[in-house]
């Protein structure tokens, strides 16, 4: 793999839709992942008198993603009409949109051999799901009759059934040999072209191949130590870096040292910047924007006395019951990060972003966003590690990092602090499992979804340590 950019490319266009952020977490929280304001779908603000199917939940789904004012999945995740459904049957939903959206260009690339013209949006996604159920070895009877009888429930719609019903059924049976010759769906152009100038356009095909395939899921133990046994415990495999992946689907709560605490959820490139500060025994850190607390509860397990702070106090919730899970400790503060006073031997910033280094997770994000928040976002991020400084001791350590694809958002912004402060050290990062060309010109550490392509690839992130002299 070639060395990572350090250089600044052309930032993405901001065109239309602007999310400017709150100062101390991402915009809808710390990237898609985060608790958003929720509600019913646009345009329907009836209460629900019957809990939704999965395949109706999914359409709602993907159609608040698509349509004229876009939200993200994460956004939705507390709807009273998602929150109403039967567990299996909600989790059956958000995994069949996310699909849908991962793969959305495969299936208009099939869709449009048998479409004339575009239908209207909510048959169009009705089409969509349909297909990438078929695509993926769904029943091609069960399939089609149930998104025909879907169709044929929307008011405005459903004398469009048929049309469903014929489309889907020439996709049944050609979607087995054509499905595999697709290519892997690209990013939108918005994000694309910023990224090609940046990685070069053979890194992008990388990156979206590594999108298209999805992400595993890695756990972070508790106790390093015992990472190898968990791992054989839990039937996965131990990375390089000392997470735990798992494949397939799996039922977390269900799992062997879920309800002792002894691991939690974390991408193994997310778990790489709270081991950057090293032997943290005894000393203060802060964990700035800290929901939801994957670093904050490795700072506390390796010995850290912690300050996890964050604006947002129903993202703290999550951090809040992870501590009581885990057994361990820290303190909570519900904060502006801008406005936060404290002296600390260590702190961890991980700045609000653009979160383009999450797709492989969240695949509706370069979908309902257009890039017009960066420009602040990268404002935000500044203000941030500037403010960060004056809270950090003569002879500390600050790592500012940030889950995102875009060098201006990460290198360009670790350069530009050690133009403002020529005094700040980068401490080269000698982390086990890491490989020499991760490490940037800066001496900062950037991962790409491409890396471990045949172990399921990681985040994009790009962390750095700033040691400040005594």
């Amino acid at each position: 793999m070639s060395k990572p950019p350090s250089r600044r490319p052309s930032a993405p266009a901001a065109n239309g839709r602007p999310n400017g952020p709150r100062q101390g977490h991402r915009p809808g929280g710390k990237g898609p992942g985060g608790k958003g304001p929720g509600g019913n779908a646009p345009g329907n603000n009836r209460p629900e008198k019957r809990a939704l199917s999965a395949r109706a939940a999914a359409l709602r789904l993907l159609t608040a993603v698509l349509g004229e004012t876009p939200r993200l999945l994460s956004e939705l995740r507390e709807a009273p009409w998602l929150a109403a459904m039967p567990a299996p049957e909600r989790a059956r939903a958000q995994r069949l949109a996310t699909e849908g959206l991962r793969q959305l260009e495969r299936c208009d690339r099939l869709l449009d051999r048998h479409l004339k013209k575009a239908p209207p949006l909510p048959v169009q996604n009705v089409l969509r799901l349909g297909t990438w159920e078929l695509a993926s070895g769904g029943a091609a009877h069960g399939v089609v009759n149930d998104w025909v009888n879907e169709t044929a429930r929307m008011q405005a719609h459903g004398h469009l059934k048929g049309l469903v019903n014929a489309v889907l059924r020439k996709v049944a049976a050609e979607a087995p040999a054509e499905w595999p010759k697709l290519r892997a769906p690209r990013l939108a152009d918005w994000l694309r072209e910023p990224l090609a100038e940046a990685y070069g356009r053979e890194r992008i095909l990388a990156f979206e191949t590594a999108h298209a395939a999805g992400a595993p899921l890695d756990l972070t133990p508790r106790n390093a130590s015992q990472a190898a046994d968990w791992a054989a415990k839990l039937g996965g495999t131990l990375l390089p870096t000392g997470s735990i992946r798992l494949t397939g689907p799996v039922q977390v709560s269900a799992l062997p040292g879920y309800d002792d605490g002894a691991w939690w959820i974390q991408d193994a490139a997310a778990a790489l910047p709270a081991k950057l500060l090293g032997d943290v025994t005894g000393k203060s850190v802060l964990d700035l924007c800290a929901a939801p607390g994957g670093k904050t509860l490795q700072l506390a397990a390796a010995g850290a006395k912690v300050t996890a702070l964050d604006i947002s106090e129903s993202r703290l919730l999550r951090l809040r019951e992870n501590l009581a899970r885990t057994g361990l400790t820290a303190k909570i503060l519900a904060a502006d990060a801008l406005e936060h006073q404290g002296n600390y031997d260590a702190i961890l910033l991980d700045a609000p972003c653009s979160a383009t280094g999450t797709i492989r997770r969240h695949p509706d994000l370069p979908l309902a966003r257009d890039g017009a928040e960066i420009g602040e976002l990268i404002g935000l991020q500044e203000a941030m590690l500037e403010h960060a400084l004056t809270l950090l001791k003569p002879g500390g350590t600050l790592i500012f990092c940030t889950c995102s694809l875009i060098p201006d958002e990460g290198e360009c912004q670790v350069e530009d602090a050690l133009a403002r402060h020529p005094d700040l050290q980068v401490l080269r990062p000698t982390l086990e499992g890491i490989a020499p060309d991760w490490i940037t010109e800066e001496g900062g550490l950037r991962t790409t979804p491409d890396l471990w392509p045949e172990a399921g690839g990681m985040d994009g992130f790009y962390m750095a340590a700033l040691h400040k002299p005594d």
